[in-house]
């Protein structure tokens, strides 16, 4: 089990940036994907991002794809999404989330793909 501490939210106005990070407790985060989540009240929770074990390969929905930048420090065990160009629609609960299983091939998206979990951090985005 990786345990999973987001930080970094807040509010900020429309167009401009925040960085979220996501700091990882245990010794499997470096051989895990590793994803971003967000859940807008009334809505579910939905993919953001993710990225692979090694750092090469990504995923980005196609809602945030050229404004947030997924990355990671397998040496500081830190997950990191940098977003650029927010708008009001980004307002959410973020959650960093750890796949279940090590070194796998496939970078999953899906929610049921990710066994652990962080709090949540809240970024309000006012237009």
């Amino acid at each position: 089990q990786v345990q999973l501490v987001e930080s970094g939210g807040g509010l900020v106005q429309a167009g401009g940036s925040l960085r979220l990070s996501c700091a990882a407790s245990g010794r499997t985060f470096s051989s895990r994907v590793m994803g971003w989540f967000r859940q807008a009240p009334g809505k579910e929770r939905e993919f953001v991002a993710a990225i692979s074990w090694s750092g090469i390969t990504t995923y980005y929905a196609d809602s945030v794809k050229g404004r947030f930048t997924i990355s990671r420090d397998n040496a500081k065990n830190t997950l990191y999404l940098q977003m650029d160009s927010l708008k009001p629609e980004d307002t959410a609960v973020y959650y960093c989330a750890a796949h279940r299983f090590s070194f796998t091939r496939v970078v999953g998206t899906q929610i049921a793909d990710f066994g652990s979990w962080g709090q949540g951090t809240q970024v309000t985005v006012s237009s």
